[in-house]
């Protein structure tokens, strides 16, 4: 565990669980998407909002670790309503046939959390020619996000009820080159420098969108957010990085309870009703890097970002 619990504005630390942070709130009615559900803090956070009355859509890549998650909540909660569904988000053709496949349900959707990840080494391109790590932990989900928003949205204006969205991002944002997201270079970056890149793009994302809801009137927030070190399968993969964490573990990493905190608060908790384009860690707002602040560079990222996934028709100056 992290040698400093001491608890912040919020009264949490990293010390803190997702059920602690959550303790008393009663969510029934929201509907939530939590991807990369099927492990880790994903598999936590999707058991927490279910435990406090959240619909949750678990959207994973592998079904089977799917269906055996949502088994056990339904075990330990038996009337929390849990859905599966496919999402492999290093594609983007299946982000839209998620996305199709969800609105085609006439679900609403008042919670979209970012949440699944990859850290490769050495990383690889994607079906679409994309590295692989850019393409899993931002793209899909700028992709996803955007091709979701719509009905985000509608849920929120007909509720009246605050929607929000969260991006799982990493102390590794820091982690990058001068430039921060490499443009020109998107699939050449090394490995580490790819995963900080990614997750640098998770924060001017949330920041970007956040500026775009406020401008709209939208009663949306986004936020990004640091779950802390954790020792998931996203570590295991990683011979050196798990040994040392296997060694130092119980000083310095949390437990998936510990780690899926900062999510769950974000997404229920009523401290948070109204904050919007923020990074969090340990529960409380603090400072992301100089580059994770750069409102141009979120800009140009957005922009990007509609080129690369074809959402954005020049010849129309306007959304696909």
């Amino acid at each position: 565990m992290w040698l400093m619990g001491r608890k912040g504005q919020s009264g949490f630390s990293s010390y803190s669980t997702a059920e602690e942070v959550t303790q008393g709130i009663d969510a029934s009615g929201l509907t939530a998407i939590v991807t990369g559900a099927s492990s880790g803090i994903g598999a936590e956070t999707a058991r927490v909002l279910a435990l406090r009355g959240v619909r949750v859509i678990m959207a994973v890549r592998n079904m089977d670790a799917g269906r055996n998650v949502k088994e056990a909540i339904l075990e330990e909660t038996p009337d929390a309503k849990v859905d599966v569904m496919k999402l492999d988000l290093s594609s983007m053709d299946s982000v839209r046939k998620f996305a199709s496949e969800y609105t085609s349900r006439g679900l609403p959707l008042n919670i979209l959390i970012n949440n699944a990840g990859v850290l490769l080494s050495p990383s690889s391109l994607n079906e679409d020619n994309i590295e692989l790590q850019f393409a899993t932990n931002y793209l899909g989900h700028f992709l996803l996000t955007n091709l979701l928003l719509k009905i985000m949205k509608n849920t929120a204006k007909e509720s009246n009820k605050e929607g929000r969205i969260i991006n799982v991002s990493s102390l590794g944002h820091r982690f990058v080159t001068g430039k921060g997201i490499c443009f020109d270079e998107i699939n050449n970056a090394t490995s580490w420098y790819a995963y900080g890149q990614s997750k640098l793009a998770n924060i001017l994302h949330a920041k970007e969108l956040a500026r775009r809801l406020k401008e709209e009137n939208v009663q949306i927030t986004a936020n990004a957010l640091h779950p802390g070190v954790i020792h998931t399968n996203l570590v295991r993969r990683q011979g050196i990085l798990n040994g040392i964490l296997n060694m130092v573990g119980k000083y310095l990493v949390k437990d998936v309870h510990q780690g899926a905190a900062t999510t769950c608060y974000i997404a229920l908790h009523p401290q948070v009703k109204g904050v919007s384009g923020k990074y969090f860690s340990n529960c409380n707002i603090v400072e992301a890097s100089s580059l994770a602040k750069d409102a141009e560079l979120a800009k140009k990222l957005w922009d990007f970002s509609l080129s690369i996934t074809g959402l954005w028709q020049p010849e129309l100056k306007s959304y696909k």
